[in-house]
């Protein structure tokens, strides 16, 4: 939100170019440079606000920047303007916290609600930490321990079907160590021989919890992974190649 009050100041130019009249917009014409300039920062702006401010007072918004730009003396001092200003954010981040909160008991009933009917499905299997899998194929070759580096293929949706990731879409598998992953696929990785692919159902205490991502992995989801194992390389293998003197 700091950035928010150092850009509505910026902002200014193009209030300063407005006239007060509701006729003025439908007659604008942006024929010179400082027009288009101060119409392109009220784009920006506008964006800015309107994901921020849901009401915003553009009369009163725009007639503060024609005042401090004509030289007119405020209606507030800066103190007082200040002051608003954060009692506002303080506003914003108490309605943020609620419904994120409220966000957050909502994901994990949906996502409890939807373990407990998928443990009853035909193939699916329950660990004591709560993760649940689903074996697509069974590979037999050598299973990853926590140190190892592995090669898959995954896809990652919510449980109410929406992709949020897949290296499929991107045309490549990826490479990591399986200590560098969340809890669930830790778990399952190292029971997977490779060559297999599962499916996961993964709670979210064993993927990204109550903070998610915040991205498109909200507070408290439970996450559905297809994972194909490609290759493990251990890490013993990895440590030799690394000791290993150049030329050999």
């Amino acid at each position: 939100m700091k950035k928010l009050l150092s850009a509505a100041v910026l902002g200014g130019t193009l209030a300063a170019s407005f006239t007060a009249n509701v006729g003025f917009a439908e007659q604008l014409k942006l024929e010179t440079e400082e027009s288009r300039l101060g119409y392109t920062l009220g784009v920006i702006m506008g964006h800015q606000l309107k994901s921020n401010v849901d009401d915003l007072d553009i009369e009163a918004y725009s007639q503060a920047i024609r005042d401090i730009y004509e030289g007119v003396e405020p209606q507030m001092s800066k103190e007082e303007a200040q002051a608003t200003f954060q009692a506002f954010q303080q506003q914003k981040m108490l309605e943020q916290q609620a419904e994120f909160e409220k966000q957050a008991q909502a994901n994990k009933e949906k996502g409890e609600a939807f373990l407990a009917e998928n443990a009853d499905k035909e193939g699916i299997q329950t660990t004591e930490s709560g993760l649940q899998y689903k074996i697509v194929s069974a590979g037999e070759g050598a299973k990853p321990g926590l140190e190892d580096t592995v090669k898959v293929n995954y896809e990652g949706t919510l449980i109410g079907g929406e992709v949020f990731d897949s290296s499929y879409e991107r045309g490549e598998p990826v490479t990591f160590k399986v200590n560098q992953v969340i809890q669930g696929w830790q778990e399952a990785l190292q029971m997977m021989p490779a060559g297999s692919t599962w499916m996961l159902y993964i709670p979210a205490e064993l993927a990204y919890g109550q903070g998610g991502t915040g991205g498109p992995i909200g507070p408290n989801e439970t996450l559905i992974f297809k994972v194909e194992l490609l290759e493990v390389t251990p890490a013993t293998q990895e440590a030799s190649a690394e000791e290993a003197p150049a030329g050999e």
